[in-house]
C-alpha cells in the first residue's frame, strides 16, 4: 500500500508539469496501430510483446506519426484529441516494454529514485518537441483535460491487473462505445473485480482514483453500477483486491 500511495502522489506531482502546447497539426488515422492490435493483442487482452519487437518498423512509424502530430484545439475535435492520447499512452507502454524486454514487470524497468521516480516518470516520448512520460500523459492531459472517468478502463499500465489492453485502437467515431465497453469488460473480469448484490470486490483503480468516479457527487457503487454486470446493493460490502504486477504477456 505504502508503494502505491507513493506512485499516485509522485503521478500527481509528475503530471502537474504539464503546461499548454500551441500546434498547427491535423489530426492522424490510428490504421497501423489498429492492425498491430489486432495482430499482437488476444481479445483477453494480452500482448505479444516479441511480436512488437519483431513488428518494431511498424509500430515505429506509427509511434513517429504521433511524435509529429501534437493535438490542438483548433483542428482536433474533443473526440479525436482524447483518442490520440490514449492511444499513445498504451503504444508508448508496448514500446517501452518491448525496449527492456524480457522482464517480470513493468516495475522492474528503473529510473531516478527508488519509490520517487518509477519508470512511469521516464521522459522518453517527444512529440513535436515536447517531451513527455507516461504520467504526463495520464495525469498532467487526460484526466485533468477530459475528465472522463472511463480512461482508467482504456490506458493500460502493462500489468495483468490493468484493464485489458484493447486489441482494436480507439477512434474518435467510435470512442463514446469503446470506453463504455472497456467500462462493462473490466467490470465483467472476475479476475479484476468480483461483484454480486451484497458484495463488491474491487480492482484498487476506484480507490487510487476514486475522486475521478466521484465526481458530481456520485458514490463508488453508484458510478460502478452504470457498468457492472449485476447491480450492487447501495450498503453492499466493498473490499479491494490485491494487485498483480506482473507482465500482461501472452
Amino acid at each position: 500500500m505504502r508503494y502505491c500511495l507513493l506512485f499516485v502522489f509522485a503521478a500527481l506531482l509528475s503530471g502537474c508539469k504539464v503546461s499548454d502546447y500551441a500546434s498547427d497539426s491535423k489530426p492522424i488515422d490510428h490504421r497501423i496501430w489498429d492492425s498491430l492490435l489486432q495482430k499482437h493483442v488476444t481479445a483477453e487482452g494480452l500482448v505479444d510483446y516479441q511480436g512488437f519487437i519483431a513488428d518494431s518498423a511498424r509500430l515505429n512509424n506509427y509511434l513517429d506519426l504521433l511524435r509529429q502530430h501534437h493535438p490542438n484545439d483548433k483542428h482536433w475535435s474533443r473526440d479525436e484529441r482524447l483518442a490520440y492520447w490514449i492511444n499513445a499512452y498504451n503504444a508508448f507502454t508496448v514500446k517501452l516494454v518491448a525496449d527492456h524486454y524480457p522482464v517480470e514487470s513493468i516495475k522492474d524497468i528503473k529510473n531516478g529514485i527508488p519509490f520517487v521516480n518509477t519508470v512511469w516518470d521516464i521522459k522518453f516520448i517527444e512529440i513535436e518537441g515536447q517531451t513527455y512520460d507516461l504520467n504526463n500523459i495520464e495525469h498532467g492531459i487526460i484526466r485533468p483535460k477530459f475528465e472522463e472517468p472511463r480512461i482508467h478502463f482504456a490506458v493500460n499500465c502493462a500489468a495483468r491487473s490493468c484493464p485489458k489492453l484493447h486489441n482494436r485502437a480507439y477512434t474518435p467515431e467510435t470512442l463514446d462505445d469503446q470506453l463504455t465497453q472497456a467500462a462493462e469488460a473490466f467490470l465483467a473480469d472476475e479476475s479484476k473485480n468480483k461483484v454480486s448484490p451484497n458484495s463488491a470486490k474491487l480492482s484498487k483503480i476506484f480507490t487510487w482514483y476514486g475522486g475521478d468516479f466521484k465526481a458530481g457527487g456520485m458514490s463508488i457503487i453508484e458510478y460502478i453500477n452504470r457498468y457492472a454486470p449485476v447491480e450492487i446493493n447501495a450498503d453492499a460490502e466493498v473490499s479491494y483486491l490485491e494487485y498483480d504486477w506482473s507482465l500482461n504477456e501472452q
